[in-house]
Formats: C-alpha cells, sequence, structure tokens
C-alpha cells in the first residue's frame, strides 16, 4: 500500500500573517528572550482569552531578539494585529521587574522588519 504525501495548503487558504516588532522599557535589560515572551504570551491570554489567542495566532520568535535595544520580534495573524497591540499594555513585569512594552511596527516580511526594527535604532 502506497503512502501518498499531504498537499500543501494554497496560498489563499493559508493565515495571512504580520510580523510585529515591539520595544521593552526598562530600568534592567533583559538578555533573554524566553521570559519577555512569556510574559507577553501570559497577557495576551488574559486580555484575548483563549478562542482570541487561536484567532490571533501569537507566536513570539526567540531568535529575533536585540538584548541592546531590547527589542523583539513576534508573527500574529494580519486581522489581528490591533487586538495583540493593545494586549502588551497589561504586561506589567518581567522576572519581578517593572516594564513597560510598546510596539514598535508591523511589517509583512521578517526580513524587512529585523532590517527596519532591530538591526539599527530608529
Amino acid at each position: 500500500m502506497m503512502k501518498r504525501k499531504i498537499k500543501p495548503l494554497l496560498p489563499s487558504l493559508r493565515e495571512k500573517k504580520r510580523y510585529l516588532a515591539y520595544e521593552v522599557i526598562s530600568k534592567d535589560k533583559f538578555y533573554d528572550a524566553m521570559n519577555v515572551n512569556k510574559a507577553i504570551l501570559d497577557a495576551a491570554k488574559d486580555f484575548l482569552g483563549n478562542q482570541g489567542m487561536s484567532h490571533a495566532g501569537l507566536i513570539p520568535i526567540n531568535d529575533k531578539w536585540n538584548p541592546d535595544m531590547q527589542r523583539g520580534i513576534m508573527r500574529v495573524n494580519n486581522k489581528h494585529v490591533d487586538e495583540v497591540k493593545a494586549s502588551l499594555i497589561f504586561v506589567k513585569n518581567i522576572e519581578g521587574k517593572d516594564v513597560v512594552i510598546k510596539s514598535v511596527g508591523a511589517s509583512g516580511i521578517l526580513r524587512k522588519a529585523q532590517q527596519k526594527y532591530l538591526n539599527k535604532a530608529a
């Protein structure tokens, strides 16, 4: 019996995405994106709920973190960018340190978001 390969989704059926760049404003520096992303996911889950999180398709990208500028990138569904931006307000502390997270910008291509928001001071 032959195994069939699953056909990939057509581009028109795929989830469209945006890459949202964010900045952590704090007196202390964070050198690892894991704790920052966990705090963002917890705040988004509290704000959006389980169903809202599934629709938003929020995926923080741990590799795209600039510790010098305290900036990172996350992937979001294009229809829910505003809701995810609003949920960033509810991140109050990370590792017991007071923080404010603000959205820096959004892009449709990861490489351009990284060039524009992570590699240089904007």
